[in-house]
């Protein structure tokens, strides 16, 4: 498992779907949260825009990165 780990923490696994899917599967994931959502993805422009995203919903984006994957956890 990448990163940390919440209990009930909703997961949207991107990894391989292109754009904008990761963004449009992260603002729904992100209107029906009741707390922080783990988002998965398998390149970095797509966790740079889900960073900035988030950032523009006046949310935290923490990412790490595993291999060739990308974690960003938003609070």
């Amino acid at each position: 498992m990448l990163g940390r780990q919440v209990k009930n923490m909703k997961e949207v696994d991107a990894r391989g779907l292109s754009c904008p899917e990761p963004l449009m599967l992260t603002a729904e994931a992100l209107k029906n949260a009741n707390g922080p959502i783990k988002v998965l993805v398998s390149e970095p422009h797509q966790k740079t825009n889900i960073e900035k995203f988030a950032k523009d919903k006046g949310k935290k984006a923490t990412s790490t990165e595993k291999g060739s994957e990308f974690e960003i956890v938003i609070e």
